[in-house]
């Protein structure tokens, strides 16, 4: 099962989006390729708490099926879902600016978040619940996974 605890799977995560361009145009949704790099980094950025994303609503009750689901089952995560305002790009999370900057703070952010203490990371996510590392960096793959499909790389 792919994760970014696997170096290769990390490196091959990387390489995709250094063959991102600002002009990529998406096959789905509404972000641009810079407004994603964005919303990734932010969202690394929430797990590593770096960044305390302003929407952050209080804890739900646990959905362990959606969690399991949405980590490690067989289906692809949804097109145009809504995002959590706090890290979308056109609401109260990052804006894009410089590209490479952009792109740059991403990879950093995800090589941050391979290589972090386990104890150190959000023990929550907004809508899964409970999570352990290793949710973390099934999650992180699957996140970056889905929005360079979204951009066709």
């Amino acid at each position: 099962m792919s994760s970014i605890a696997d170096a290769e799977t990390l490196s091959s995560l990387v390489d995709r989006l250094q063959q991102l361009r600002p002009e990529t145009p998406g096959l789905w949704g509404t972000l641009t390729a810079g407004e994603m790099l964005c919303h990734l980094g932010d969202a690394h950025e929430s797990v590593l708490g770096i960044r305390v994303a302003p929407d952050s609503p209080p804890p739900g009750p646990p959905r362990p099926v959606l969690k399991w689901m949405a980590l490690y089952g067989p289906i692809s995560w949804p097109k145009g879902a809504k995002t959590r305002v706090g890290v979308d790009p056109r609401l109260q999370g990052t804006r894009p600016g410089d590209f490479e900057l952009d792109r740059q703070r991403t990879i950093t952010s995800l090589q941050r978040l391979a290589l972090a203490d386990p104890s150190s990371l959000a023990t929550r996510h907004f809508r899964f619940g409970s999570m352990s590392a290793s949710d973390w960096y099934r999650w992180a793959y699957r996140h970056v996974d889905h929005h360079l499909r979204q951009f066709g790389v």
